[in-house]
């Protein structure tokens, strides 16, 4: 499945990752990679814990990146 991720980095220097679709899923990473990589495991745990509740689990997402010329 995939999932919009947005990552941003804190006023501290760590890259905060976000899963907009799965309302409280969050990790951290001191690199972009790492938080990308700890936030996929949130992904993982958070889905799994869906499946054990018996809860629906969000569709995966489909988008594409336009560029505009401005």
């Amino acid at each position: 499945m995939k999932y919009r991720v947005l990552i941003e980095q804190d006023e501290d220097g760590v890259f905060v990752a976000q899963v907009p679709a799965l309302p409280g899923c969050i990790s951290q990473g001191v690199t972009r990679e790492a938080a990308l990589a700890n936030v996929c495991e949130a992904i993982a745990g958070y889905v799994e814990s869906l499946r054990a509740h018996g809860e629906p689990i969000p569709p995966a997402i489909s988008e594409e990146v336009v560029e505009v010329a401005v």
